[in-house]
């Protein structure tokens, strides 16, 4: 079913093409489980293979985001401008790029292993340009069986998560204090208005006593 895909999708590539000549495949997840951008976008190649066999036709990755323009980005600043989120702060946002860097990377690691999986059991041929960015990837990890090393990574992550915890208590507190301080406000406010409201009463009540004794004095002269 994928290979029948990938040929429908490069036929239609190549009718395109002669109408468009950088033309770009987009697929579009309509119902993304992740976080990121829910698009992949390819582009049609020639692969060479290394035995001399005619060049086919293939989709290469190409990286892909989403932007607007100046005045949709100013039209959708000006109506945010008055929005502000206390939950989202700089702490929240490093942590959402954390979460969306780590399933990306689970993701492209997943990839990685469906592929050598599928070229160990002869379902895909061998990629030499492939296997050699790989097997550079695995000569630049570390060696965690350090003993020193593995020390300064749980050091390192025990500082780190002190001072989110930290700032998360600070941010709690503030938050706090800034709702005891609008209850008392509201409180003093309400008070102020309690008694404006009896002024005014006893205002009102001192005007009538003055009005009702003046018709007195007017009827007995």
């Amino acid at each position: 079913k994928q290979w029948y895909q990938r040929r429908v999708a490069i036929t239609a590539g190549e009718i395109i093409k002669n109408y468009c000549n950088d033309s770009v495949l987009v697929i579009i997840d309509a119902k993304p489980k992740d976080l990121g951008l829910p698009t992949d976008a390819y582009i049609a190649v020639e692969e060479v293979h290394d035995d001399g066999t005619p060049t086919t036709r293939t989709f290469d990755h190409v990286k892909s985001e989403i932007g607007a323009e100046e005045a949709e980005e100013v039209g959708v600043e000006h109506l945010l401008r008055d929005i502000k989120d206390t939950t989202v702060g700089t702490l929240s946002q490093h942590l959402t790029t954390q979460v969306v860097a780590l399933k990306s990377l689970q993701s492209k690691l997943h990839d990685i292993s469906v592929y050598l999986t599928q070229v160990s059991d002869g379902k895909l041929p061998v990629n030499h340009p492939i296997i050699y960015q790989l097997q550079d990837v695995f000569n630049l990890l570390p060696n965690l069986n350090v003993p020193d090393l593995m020390k300064a990574f749980t050091v390192k992550t025990n500082d780190q998560n002190l001072v989110m915890y930290t700032a998360s208590i600070i941010r709690a507190v503030i938050a706090l204090h800034s709702l005891i301080n609008n209850k008392t406000t509201n409180r003093a406010a309400e008070k102020e208005g309690t008694k404006k409201v009896e002024v005014e009463k006893e205002d009102k009540d001192e005007k009538r006593k003055k009005y009702r004794l003046r018709l007195c004095v007017d009827t007995t002269a």
